[in-house]
């Protein structure tokens, strides 16, 4: 059996918060956009398909939560969905909170702003937030 490895890029641009039982939960490093990707912890996928059912049926149930944790403590206008995977292939889900007062709104995020980095205590108050929300779900 092949071990499940972040893809560094995936690393390098965001922060663990927490792990599910099909997904590790990490918070992408943009104070632009509350935004959380899921990433599979299942080795060299790339797309939804090469999942088994149970696991896309696990996917979809874990994202549908993680969905509801970003709507109640964000209250987005909108909550985009992707699963883009043209620039890192490994499969893994963005959860972006949309705001109609946010840099990019209303267009797509990627390519209008460069990233704005949190401070180390911005990152670590916003995880804690994210994670006792997660925690008070499961």
């Amino acid at each position: 059996m092949v071990e499940f490895i972040l893809e560094p890029q995936l690393d390098k641009d965001s922060a663990w918060i927490t792990d599910l039982p099909l997904c590790t939960v990490r918070l992408i490093n943009d104070g632009n956009y509350p935004w959380l990707i899921l990433v599979p912890k299942v080795a060299n996928i790339c797309e939804v398909i090469e999942l088994t059912p149970l696991q896309q049926q696990i996917l979809w149930q874990e994202s549908a939560f993680i969905s509801q944790v970003i709507t109640q403590l964000f209250t987005p206008d909108k909550l985009n969905l992707a699963a883009l995977g043209n620039m890192v292939p490994q499969l893994h889900l963005h959860h972006i909170a949309r705001f109609k007062d946010d840099v990019s709104w209303p267009k797509p995020i990627w390519g209008q702003f460069p990233a704005k980095p949190y401070t180390e205590t911005e990152i670590k108050k916003r995880i804690s937030l994210i994670r006792a929300a997660i925690n008070k779900g499961t």
